[in-house]
């Protein structure tokens, strides 16, 4: 296509192949365990070491900081001593896993809270990372790697990507476990599913009471399936939850027509219907050019001047309409979104075209999908 946007129709996402057929979808990749999931912790501490890049003194919080890091070591000195801008205060967060153990490394995420330059070859001395409930649950510390650069001198500026954030690689040491509690009352574990949807679920449950042998999982609602552990299991829950997540099943998908208006992207599914529907397109096109003549006194006028005689510039505007010939694109009952793409193309429609048909299909009904405009 001669357009810069990209159009794909990817009917791989949702049109199941002979060979998904037969193997299917571990339920493993369809969704989680309940109780299992990351835990955002977050602080707040100062970087040192900066040639010059960091906050200003205008940065009142970094210089109490200062003030308040240096009480810590003994020495006291007063908010107004302090005009350096080798430090800069930042953000810290990072993600805490589940199952983390006390001792266990993270990567920590460093970005300026201030007005410094850049972190560049700053190290972040150590403060404490909190969680929601307001416990520290790792200490973070070390040298900052900043993916970019930034240097200025005499108004000029060459920059790189953003040197204001960086990344501590195993920055941060967890100090308190995480407790992940899977069982609920009654000895039952659920499985979550990232799309819920009611045929999925209900299959989801069927296979597993097939693959375990008993009548044990059922369906709370399209995203949650119950799973009660037999009281033989209980003391191998590892090696149950493994079975329940290698069975397999065939997910039901609702369809979908994924349409993103700043790229250009069209998403469908290959199993998208269109009943039978006529699209007209046509273009008009109006052109306005406008070109500007300079008029000149001649040389009768000029042999008696005056204050009212000049160059004048004279504005000649020129309105040019065009209107394409109508393309016509009949297509019958049953149409797959992939047919009418193709169709639509043939008639040299561009990306942008493309995206109002869908939406005009949609609204006459004939697209038996759902629609998102992202």
């Amino acid at each position: 296509m001669k357009t810069r946007y990209l159009l794909l129709v990817l009917s791989a996402l949702f049109l199941s192949t002979a060979h998904a057929a037969t193997d299917g979808v571990r339920i493993k990749d369809l969704g989680r365990i309940d109780g299992v999931r990351d835990n955002m912790i977050v602080g707040y501490g100062i970087v040192t070491g900066l040639a010059g890049t960091g906050d200003s003194p205008r940065s009142q919080a970094t210089l109490q900081s200062i003030v308040n890091a240096l009480r810590d070591f003994g020495v006291t000195v007063n908010v107004a001593q302090l005009s350096s801008r080798n430090v800069a205060g930042v953000t810290v967060t990072a993600t805490l896993p589940p199952f983390s153990r006390s001792g266990d490394k993270i990567d920590v995420n460093i970005s300026s809270l201030g007005d410094a330059r850049s972190l560049s070859g700053g190290t972040l001395l150590m403060m404490p990372l909190y969680g929601p409930d307001k416990r520290v649950y790792a200490l973070a510390q070390g040298p900052i790697v900043v993916g970019g650069y930034q240097y200025d001198l005499n108004g000029n500026m060459v920059q790189r990507n953003h040197p204001t954030s960086g990344v501590i690689t195993e920055g941060a040491t967890i100090e308190k476990t995480v407790s992940t509690q899977i069982v609920k009352e009654g000895g039952a574990i659920e499985m979550l599913l990232f799309d819920p949807d009611y045929t999925t679920a209900s299959r989801v449950a069927d296979a597993l009471n097939r693959g375990l042998g008993s009548k044990s999982a059922h369906a709370v609602d399209p995203g949650r399936v119950r799973i009660d552990v037999p009281a033989a299991e209980q003391t191998s829950l590892v090696n149950f939850i493994a079975r329940v997540e290698s069975l397999t099943i065939e997910p039901d998908q609702r369809a979908r027509v994924v349409v993103n208006e700043r790229t250009g992207t069209v998403v469908a599914g290959g199993d998208v219907r269109i009943s039978k529907v006529t699209v007209t397109h046509g273009n008009l096109r109006v052109r306005i050019e406008t070109d500007y003549l300079v008029s000149q006194p001649d040389s009768g006028i000029l042999i008696r001047p005056s204050a009212a005689i000049r160059t004048e510039v004279v504005p000649r505007t020129r309105i040019d309409v065009k209107e394409d010939a109508m393309n016509v694109v009949s297509l019958p009952s049953g149409t797959r979104v992939g047919e009418l793409v193709d169709a639509m193309n043939k008639i040299k429609t561009n990306t942008r075209d493309m995206i109002s048909v869908l939406q005009s299909i949609k609204r006459a009904g004939a697209l038996h999908a759902e629609l998102i405009v992202q």
